[in-house]
């Protein structure tokens, strides 16, 4: 899906969110990289599970076409500093759900764009009728689980000890969703 372009300007730092477009494809693998080595709270670390330009590009083709994918962007002084996701499946017994993902360039935390993506996304999600809007974070993230805890997402369940970091130290994952509002009882 696209969405129309969205201009924010929080504590001086002006910024865009887009869709993502097959031109950002470059740009979005080393930044993906880079990203996964900034903070222990992503999946991967840096390197890890690498894709190309040409991958890019081939998840921006499909996000765009697909109606329960999206793909935005955060652009700051012409540099995209973060991005996130939304993925559906095409299995019909989860067609009614997305899961979310969005990671934000460390020297660009605190002007809100993990909040403004995530708001965008959920926004989307309302209008495209998606009914459940999941994600996985890492237990020790309390800015970022109190941030979904505020923006409608509930605890579903632990994962323990499902990940183990370079420090050799496993860590739980926290599993939460978003139920959209139902219709019938507005």
């Amino acid at each position: 899906m696209i969405i129309d372009d969205q201009e924010y300007l929080v504590k001086g730092k002006q910024y865009t969110i887009r869709s993502a477009v097959e031109k950002d494809a470059d740009t979005l693998c080393s930044l993906r990289v880079q990203l996964d080595g900034e903070t222990d709270n992503m999946d991967r670390e840096a390197g890890e599970a690498y894709i190309d330009a040409s991958g890019f590009q081939e998840l921006i083709r499909m996000d765009t076409a697909k109606r329960n994918n999206l793909f935005l962007v955060a652009v700051a002084s012409g540099d995209i500093v973060g991005y996130c996701r939304c993925a559906g499946s095409e299995l019909k017994r989860f067609s009614h759900q997305v899961e979310f993902g969005v990671c934000v360039a460390r020297s660009f935390w605190g002007y809100g764009i993990g909040r403004e993506l995530l708001k965008s996304s959920l926004h989307w999600a309302d209008e495209q009728g998606i009914e459940k809007v999941t994600l996985k974070v890492l237990s020790t993230n309390d800015k970022a689980i109190r941030l979904y805890k505020t923006s409608g997402f509930e605890i579903e369940g632990v994962l323990k000890r499902d990940r183990r970091h370079a420090d050799g130290q496993y860590y739980d994952t926290v599993m939460m969703a978003r139920f959209a509002i139902e219709r019938d009882s507005i």
